[in-house]
């Protein structure tokens, strides 16, 4: 029976509470919500990446890409991401980060994706993505 591995990249904060930035079972990696917060500096409170969509988007994906990495997989293995806005207002420009990044990093297929708006971020915060990846 394969075990679970709990991954933590050494840019994530410790979490908060009880749970793991993402775990590993097998050739499965789930990439639990992630958000736009710089690298951690020790001591000092996670701090969101600038106040834009794009710089907050685009240190997202680097934090989700980071926990990929952790635990051996890359782009070409997620599935499914899934993406949650605080703001309607935020979908047309959430697309257009995306549909950009996605083309630099020449995957063999996108990974298939749900964006969802929901207002229950903390304070400054505009974008949470998790993703899910299988391992060949």
């Amino acid at each position: 029976m394969t075990e679970k591995t709990a991954l933590t990249p050494s840019t994530h904060t410790t979490p908060p509470a009880k749970f793991s930035h993402g775990v590993k079972k097998g050739n499965i990696l789930q990439v639990a919500g992630q958000v736009g917060f710089l690298p951690a500096v020790t001591g000092q409170a996670p701090t969101p990446a600038g106040p834009t969509l794009r710089e907050q988007t685009l240190q997202t994906f680097a934090n989700v890409k980071a926990i990929l990495e952790e635990g051996g997989a890359s782009w070409d293995d997620v599935m499914m991401m899934r993406v949650y806005l605080t703001d309607v207002d935020h979908f047309a420009e959430m697309n257009e980060i995306y549909n950009a990044y996605f083309a630099e990093q020449n995957l063999k297929e996108a990974p298939s994706a749900r964006t969802t708006v929901y207002v229950g971020l903390p304070k400054g915060l505009l974008i949470e993505i998790d993703a899910l990846a299988v391992l060949s």
